[in-house]
């Protein structure tokens, strides 16, 4: 990609992106990224952490650079210590590998969520059954939401169940969520949400298993994201070494996951056991869920997620700016 050599970068707001949403192709741009990942032809460093002095905060560096794309980029996620609330916010600068230039600066808070959600489908799209046929969500909030619009298409689904204790008591976002899909079933236990499911969506800010043994009554594939508290995992972490475990990429993902380094510690279970990562599915050399028992997907999320995404924004934008 190229832009002129003096060519301002595009500087976007959350709500030019909250626009932009509806128009981009996340799991297409997730694909491609992971496809050029695979091939070495995308790299993707370790994130760093760079704490503040005199304790004040830190700072989250994603970093991610793409060849095919000819686009490199980072994303800043600063954590600012304050009086009351700390100030959480998160930036991309996504750049041009032609020229050296900013391409674009924008606001990451509504990309993050839906390269999250977009990740899960991709995950969904490549090891969920090719007959699951029931869709169980756990967790309403911003992150729910985004998972139950991308896994809306990734398969014919005769029902999509909804749960979360959110839900019990706000009768105005439980209209919301009904809204978002019209296979929705709107649950009052996790039990009656997750039982029987071809595909449980665990998409809560739990730092400890909302998922119980006996839960579950047939094989299933469960994805997780967790949330950032230390050692966060929704599974029981000794259910490992009975599962189909993917992620989505193994350098990095079995270091950082909770129920992973759990396992790793406690029960025998080691990242080797890992059976494929996104770029190894997107490029159909791993083997797929034997669906003898439970599979599972693990995401911690990547700079190149939020590179591809920005680019996609970017893209998406040029183009209504060309239209103009």
């Amino acid at each position: 990609m190229s832009t002129p050599e003096k060519a301002r970068p595009l500087v976007v707001d959350q709500e030019t992106v909250r626009d932009a949403l509806p128009h981009l192709d996340v799991r297409g741009a997730l694909r491609q990224m992971f496809r050029s990942l695979g091939s070495d032809a995308a790299v993707q460093p370790p994130q760093t952490l760079t704490l503040f002095p005199g304790g004040a905060g830190d700072f989250i560096t994603y970093l991610g650079a793409m060849t095919p794309a000819k686009v490199f980029g980072a994303k800043l996620s600063p954590y600012l210590v304050t009086g009351s609330r700390p100030i959480i916010t998160a930036w991309s600068a996504l750049m041009s590998m032609e020229t050296g230039q900013p391409l674009m600066f924008c606001d990451s808070g509504l990309l993050t969520t839906e390269r999250t959600a977009g990740a899960t489908a991709l995950a969904v799209d490549e090891l969920a059954a090719s007959d699951a046929a029931t869709l169980a969500i756990v967790g309403s909030g911003a992150v729910g939401r985004a998972h139950l619009r991308h896994l809306a298409s990734v398969r014919p689904w005769r029902s999509i169940r909804v749960f979360s204790p959110a839900l019990q008591s706000d009768a105005a976002a439980c209209a919301e969520i009904a809204a978002l899909d019209g296979r929705v079933i709107l649950c009052s236990r996790i039990e009656e949400c997750v039982d029987d499911a071809d595909v449980v969506a665990l998409c809560t800010s739990s730092g400890t298993p909302v998922l119980q043994d006996g839960m579950l009554s047939k094989p299933a594939l469960v994805t997780s994201i967790s949330t950032n508290v230390a050692n966060a995992h929704e599974i029981p972490p000794a259910w490992l070494p009975a599962m189909d475990v993917y992620c989505d990429y193994r350098q990095t993902t079995p270091l950082s996951a909770g129920e992973m380094t759990l396992a790793a510690q406690r029960h025998g279970w080691s990242p080797d056991h890992v059976r494929g990562d996104l770029p190894e599915l997107v490029l159909g050399t791993a083997e797929k869920p034997s669906y003898s028992k439970h599979a599972f997907f693990r995401s911690i999320g990547l700079g190149l997620e939020d590179v591809a995404i920005a680019l996609e924004l970017f893209r998406h934008l040029n183009a209504q700016q060309n239209d103009a």
